[in-house]
């Protein structure tokens, strides 16, 4: 069962991994309080939060990226595909001051998440009974995508709360390799999801997150020759506060995995990345196809965002078993933000 309120009485966040998600993430009764542990009112706990949800589709003949950040003071929405055959790339990116016409309910498994701009609307909506996540896109420029992601079956998300600097806390919740069926309409060609063998990837998360922070990151949805789904969510630099969100998901069953070490070289975005866990599961290598870069300097917030989409070559060793990566395709971000 969903642990129901992340916030307890005392106004104080769970920390840790919660094997069946949390039900609502009720942020308006944390006790908020300054670095000089002066208690802050409803204004500043509304406004320094922030919250984002990215979903991903993968297949050897199509990437998605889907992306809504609510940060208040503004919002941002980025929508892009990739086909690899023909390497043809195409991205679409919207600010909205003031996070105008942008929402992200506080229930991960229980609510949408929705951004519209002048005739450009993407909506996310989860559903806890039955558990489907659907994903409509409709913009302008005649681009469409509209799907399910079926989370009713074993679904084993990673759901973590962390500690974040001297006063705050970030709890995401991260999906991989997940079944997924409908359309994509891009220019003049459809895809249909299930019939590339696209997965899906599901980041929600949320949070009083630190002032400045970056991190890096790394996904994958596959499914491996003898038609296992193999999936994961790696990252370094914001939630390791005694806990990290590092996970291996193999036919939808999660398996936790330790520290993660990210090698690459943040001035040759081409060249190849290393990803290398502490417990030896992970020793992967990571070849740049081409990235969705963005650089927004807004004063009071900031970011520079580089999501690389790509493949993964080398070993994961799980369960005494080995499987070995030979391209498969996938995410590797590095992101400062100033939020």
């Amino acid at each position: 069962m969903a642990k129901e309120l992340l916030i307890n009485q005392d106004g104080q966040p769970s920390y840790g991994v919660f094997p069946k998600s949390v039900g609502k993430i009720n942020h308006m009764d944390f006790d908020l309080r300054n670095t000089m542990d002066k208690r802050l009112g409803k204004l500043a706990k509304r406004y320094k939060f922030n919250q984002f949800q990215f979903i991903g589709f993968t297949s050897p003949e199509l990437i998605v990226g889907i992306a809504i950040v609510d940060l208040k003071i503004a919002s941002n929405c980025f929508v892009y595909a990739y086909q690899p055959e023909t390497e043809k790339f195409e991205e679409f990116s919207f600010i909205q001051p003031l996070s105008v016409k942008t929402k992200i309910d506080l229930k991960p498994n229980d609510g949408s998440a929705r951004f519209e701009k002048g005739g450009n609307k993407v909506i996310i909506k989860a559903t806890a009974t039955p558990r489907l996540r659907s994903v409509q896109v409709s913009l302008k420029s005649g681009f469409k995508v509209d799907a399910v992601i079926d989370e009713s079956g074993n679904f084993n998300p990673l759901a973590v709360c962390t500690r974040a600097g001297y006063n705050g806390w970030v709890f995401t919740q991260k999906a991989t390799a997940l079944i997924c069926n409908g359309t994509v309409n891009w220019g003049q060609e459809e895809f249909d999801l299930e019939k590339i063998d696209a997965l899906a990837s599901v980041d929600w998360t949320s949070g009083y997150m630190r002032r400045e922070t970056s991190w890096n990151w790394g996904s994958l949805s596959c499914k491996l020759p003898d038609g296992r789904r193999l999936g994961f969510n790696l990252a370094a630099g914001v939630n390791e506060t005694g806990f990290t969100e590092n996970g291996l998901w193999l036919d939808g069953t999660l398996h936790k995995i330790d520290m993660v070490d990210f090698q690459f070289d943040r001035n040759h975005p081409s060249h190849a990345w290393a990803m290398r866990s502490n417990d030896g599961i992970i020793n992967l290598h990571f070849e740049p196809a081409g990235q969705r870069k963005e650089k927004l300097n807004l004063l009071v917030v900031a970011s520079n965002f580089t999501q690389h989409f790509g493949r993964f070559y080398g070993d994961i060793l799980i369960n005494g078993e080995t499987i070995h990566l030979n391209g498969a395709w996938g995410f590797a971000e590095d992101h400062y933000a100033k939020w």
